[in-house]
């Protein structure tokens, strides 16, 4: 059941310019048209740094960091799955996991260099004695990195012009891929960079608020998904692309999102799809196919769509087109951008303003 478009404040907003300025008084949208160039300007930027890490005696990894800034390590632990040769953990609290010494490398990363968690978790991997890289605008991390002698990115966030965290994801993925390849636990070429930028301005080029409502992806998803609950689905290397995509659609369009992975939902989500009886009308599901799965997951694709249709409940389907894992990635991440601001536009609501986490940090300071 789709929403009634004559319920929306302005549902002609989407194809008018001047409208979205209006609202978009921080220019999210122009964060988002530069994904492609926050790509190249971090691999750029990271190129031209010395990073001293003994990578030979690295035995794990752990990424520390929260919301937004946590996100470009999640895309790496699963788009380069079968690459990494050592472990990486994602951390999202205070305290490190107990095993964190000499032998582990800690990432840290914060994208305003003063997130309480992850100030704490520096402190106390520098305390244990352990490796440790820094990527940040600045504040606390950078200071503590440059007075320690750490590696460090510190962002110049040229192509960022809403400073927001989420929406650096081209630096932060990027920066850390960069950092990661520069002290040998990545490979990527400059050939393989410039496809994922090319794939980024091809998407851009498609779903950018010029090209008509009819003809554009993004804007007839956030027509879709407007009044509902979206769920994403997808897997394997595309699993931190969905963490992205729900960290964006929470924060710019203050929706409750959700994202699932195949083939791990097929083993008990679909049970819970009968029940509540209202879940007809509040979900709205979105899959993401990919001819690089494995091939039993392409057949899960096949009939997952099945189960939710027999459910009662809408859905849409994208067979993503690139022919690289993360080149994949960053169409899915590109998509999810666009229609995250559409839905905001067409909720008439600024997508900057974060209030309630803004109240909970001020309770918590006091």
């Amino acid at each position: 059941m789709e929403p009634e478009i004559n319920n929306l404040p302005n549902p002609q907003i989407l194809d008018d310019l001047e409208e979205v300025k209006k609202i978009d008084v921080s220019n999210v949208l122009g964060s988002i048209q530069a994904l492609a160039n926050q790509v190249e300007d971090a691999w750029d930027q990271v190129n031209q740094l010395e990073l001293a890490i003994d990578t030979s005696r690295i035995q794990n990894v752990v990424a520390t960091g929260m919301g937004g800034s946590a996100l470009g390590p999640d895309v790496i632990k699963r788009a380069f799955k079968n690459q990494l040769s050592v472990p990486l953990e994602v951390i999202n609290d205070y305290k490190l996991p107990a095993y964190v010494g000499p032998n582990t490398l800690v990432l840290v990363s914060s994208y305003s260099g003063t997130t309480e968690e992850t100030v704490a978790a520096m402190h106390e991997a520098h305390d244990k004695g352990a490796q440790i890289l820094v990527i940040s605008t600045g504040g606390q991390l950078a200071e503590f990195a440059k007075a320690n002698n750490y590696g460090l990115y510190q962002i110049n966030p040229t192509h960022n012009p809403s400073n927001q965290p989420r929406m650096a994801i081209g630096y932060s993925v990027f920066g850390i891929i960069a950092m990661f390849h520069k002290i040998g636990l990545l490979n990527l070429t400059d050939e393989q960079v410039n496809g994922v930028v090319a794939t980024i301005r091809r998407l851009t080029s498609e779903l950018d608020i010029s090209v008509e409502q009819d003809k554009n992806q993004a804007k007839k998803l956030a027509f879709q998904i407007i009044g509902r609950i979206p769920v994403f689905i997808g897997s394997e290397h595309l699993e931190g692309a969905l963490h992205v995509v729900q960290n964006q659609f929470n924060e710019n369009a203050k929706t409750y999102a959700e994202y699932r992975i195949i083939p791990e939902m097929n083993h008990h989500l679909m049970e819970g799809l009968r029940f509540p009886q209202t879940n007809d009308a509040n979900l709205f599901f979105v899959l993401f196919d990919s001819a690089l799965y494995h091939e039993r997951n392409r057949k899960r694709f096949q009939v997952t769509p099945q189960v939710i249709d027999g459910a009662g409940i809408e859905l849409s389907s994208f067979l993503l087109t690139s022919t690289e894992p993360l080149e994949q990635v960053f169409e899915v991440i590109t998509l999810g951008a666009f229609t995250n601001f559409y839905l905001a536009m067409l909720e008439n609501i600024d997508p900057t303003p974060i209030e309630t986490v803004d109240f909970f940090k001020a309770e918590l300071s006091k």
